[in-house]
C-alpha cells in the first residue's frame, strides 16, 4: 500500500504543473501576439522611411531642376582671391568696393576665416576675366557714382 505522503506529494505536483501551464499558454499566446504586432510595425516604419526617402528624393530633384542648369558652381580659394587682387593691383578696399562688400569681408576671405556667398562668388568670377585697366575703370565708376573721394595711386 502506498504511503499517503507520497500520494499527496504526486497529486500537489501535478496540480501545480497543470496549474503553471495553463498560465504559461497564456503568456506564451500573448508574447506571440506581441511579436506579430512588433514585425507588423517594422514593416510599415521601413515603408514609410522609403516613402520618404522617394519623396525627398523627387523634391530635392525638383529643387535643383528649377535653379539654373547651365550655371556652373564657381569654386572659390583664398589664394586665389589674394593673387587676383595682386594681379589687379587693388587694395582689399578697392576689391571690396568693386565687389560690393566691405574691406573687413575680403580680409576674411583672404584670411580664410569666412566663405564668400553665391553672389559674392558670382561676381568673384565676372572679375576673372577683366585685367587692370577695366578694373580701375569699374572702380573709378563706382567711386564716382557714390560720391567718395578715392585717393589716387
Amino acid at each position: 500500500m502506498p504511503n499517503i505522503g507520497t500520494v499527496l506529494r504526486e497529486e500537489i505536483s501535478r496540480l501545480s504543473r497543470r496549474e503553471s501551464r495553463s498560465q504559461v499558454d497564456a503568456t506564451k499566446k500573448a508574447t506571440a501576439q506581441h511579436r506579430r504586432d512588433i514585425a507588423a510595425l517594422k514593416r510599415q516604419v521601413a515603408q514609410l522611411q522609403r516613402q520618404v526617402t522617394q519623396l525627398s528624393h523627387k523634391v530635392l530633384g525638383a529643387l535643383s531642376a528649377s535653379s539654373d542648369p547651365t550655371a556652373k558652381r564657381v569654386r572659390f580659394a583664398a589664394k586665389g582671391l589674394r593673387s587676383q587682387r595682386n594681379r589687379l593691383g587693388l587694395s582689399q578696399t578697392d576689391m571690396g568696393t568693386l565687389l560690393g562688400v566691405s574691406a573687413q569681408s575680403i580680409y576674411n576671405w583672404e584670411s580664410e576665416s569666412a566663405h564668400p556667398r553665391d553672389e559674392q562668388l558670382a561676381k568673384l568670377a565676372a572679375l576673372r576675366g577683366i585685367g587692370k585697366r577695366e578694373a580701375g575703370e569699374r572702380l573709378k565708376q563706382l567711386v564716382g557714382t557714390n560720391g567718395k573721394n578715392r585717393r589716387e595711386t
